[in-house]
């Protein structure tokens, strides 16, 4: 199969290997077309974000304003915290001009003048090769000014790299913009949307750096080509990067829609010692958990994995193996959570503190049956009432954890210990419902 994101050419990092397998000629070939002809070429690739969402990367550009009297701008995500994922790093490291020619075209199809690459502060190694290669292009005239020499049109764009300080809120898009203008990362409420109202209050389009990195390869071969490539509503190829108990680790393209046996199996080597699977999460440490003996016929695509109860989410699929403990598991996600919550919002703030306190309850030999039940229904209380996605994030792991694998969770219970039922108030999903209603 051909890799798009990660093409397997030795040294294809090195300016001069790309250039000698066409690097930048996309690049050159977008600006002899219309913006809109870009975008709209995208829009029928069916091109969805890598970054979670997996929203049609077209349909965003296309939210740009034609005309504006500020300045625009493209943000590229590669902030990349969330447990379980690891794939953007793989594009930095081998193909990161195919991720700036892929800014190039962007800013040009949105009218943006200036991108903003951000990438997570601990990622030392992988801000060094970016920064280099950045400072490459410009060298070449691939970026700034000298690019209205190289490619013969009026346009050019500056890229900059910007570092951020290793909080998770800050790969939410409006905290990254926050973040970015200096500010600490809290989320905005939206709308007005990034691109109605986005950085210094300017329009403002927001990507993953694997979506990115898939628009060259686009423009050169077309859409016709891309939409054919993996399943239907959801083309092209996946950065999936798989951990946990599998014999081979790693990163791994492949096109969307293969099936999830296929890749723990075939393509990761399967499970050390046979052993049963008995948890998969298929997108990140915060997508819905999938059971062991549910995994056959599921494909790894949106919409998929939408009927089987999960999501794609950055495709960073953790594999547990029959000993695992998923009370442990549980419980280090939920720490997580807890520590990467900004704070801004109570349900968020609080409910992922009680996430991790009743988890540890159970942990230590302390909670009853009724904590199971508690558990959802903070869950439940802070899935939908926060800013940003992090709630949700924080909420669908415990949620989805419990309720698949409660005979799992009961082994930890203390039968000798009795706590009240959770106040029938707090397990409804719908706060805003009268009291008198609930409690007859």
């Amino acid at each position: 199969m051909e890799k798009i994101v990660l093409p397997q050419i030795e040294n294809y990092n090195n300016i001069e290997v790309y250039l000698a397998n066409g690097g930048f000629e996309s690049a050159k070939k977008a600006l002899s077309q219309t913006p809109d002809e870009i975008i709209d070429q995208v829009k029928k690739s069916g091109l969805r974000g890598r970054g979670g969402a997996a929203f049609s990367t077209g349909l965003k550009w296309s939210f740009m304003p034609k005309t504006s009297d500020k300045p625009k701008y493209l943000c590229i995500n590669g902030d990349e915290s969330e447990p379980g994922s690891f794939k953007d790093r793989q594009v930095f490291e081998d193909n990161p001009f195919q991720l700036i020619e892929g800014a190039i075209i962007s800013c040009y199809a949105i009218g943006a003048k200036v991108a903003y690459l951000y990438i997570r502060g601990e990622y030392h190694k992988w801000i060094k090769l970016m920064q280099d290669a950045i400072d490459t292009a410009y060298d070449k005239g691939f970026l700034g000014e000298k690019m209205k020499e190289t490619f013969g049109n009026s346009f050019s764009c500056e890229l900059y790299l910007h570092k951020g300080a290793g909080a998770y809120i800050c790969g939410e898009e409006s905290s990254l913009m926050n973040s970015i203008e200096g500010y600490r990362g809290y989320p905005r409420v939206k709308p007005p949307f990034p691109a109605q109202k986005g950085l210094w209050g300017c329009p403002t389009t927001i990507n993953n750096v694997e979506t990115i990195a898939n628009v060259p390869p686009i423009i050169s071969k077309g859409w016709e080509w891309f939409s054919k490539i993996g399943a239907e509503k959801h083309p092209g190829t996946i950065l999936f990067g798989i951990s946990g108990h599998v014999n081979k680790p790693g990163v791994y393209e492949l096109p969307s829609g293969t099936l999830l046996t296929e890749l723990i199996y075939d393509i990761a080597g399967g499970v050390p010692g046979n052993k049963k699977i008995k948890c998969v999460i298929p997108g990140g440490s915060s997508m819905p958990p999938l059971r062991g003996d549910q995994l056959e016929g599921i494909r790894m695509d949106a919409e998929s994995l939408k009927l089987a109860g999960s999501a794609i989410g950055t495709g960073g699929v953790m594999v547990m193996d029959e000993d695992t403990n998923l009370l442990k598991v549980l419980l280090r996600i939920a720490h997580f959570y807890h520590h990467e919550s900004c704070g801004q919002c109570t349900p968020c703030r609080e409910g992922t503190g009680w996430l991790e306190k009743t988890l540890h309850r159970l942990d230590e030999g302390n909670g009853s049956s009724a904590d199971l039940d508690l558990l959802i229904s903070v869950a439940n209380n802070i899935e939908g009432n926060t800013i940003c996605a992090l709630g949700d994030a924080a909420a669908w792991p415990v949620k989805f954890m419990i309720q698949r694998f409660r005979e799992e969770f009961e082994k930890y219970v203390n039968p000798s210990i009795t706590i009240s039922v959770p106040n029938k108030v707090h397990s409804m999903r719908n706060t805003a419902v009268p009291l008198a209603k609930i409690i007859k």
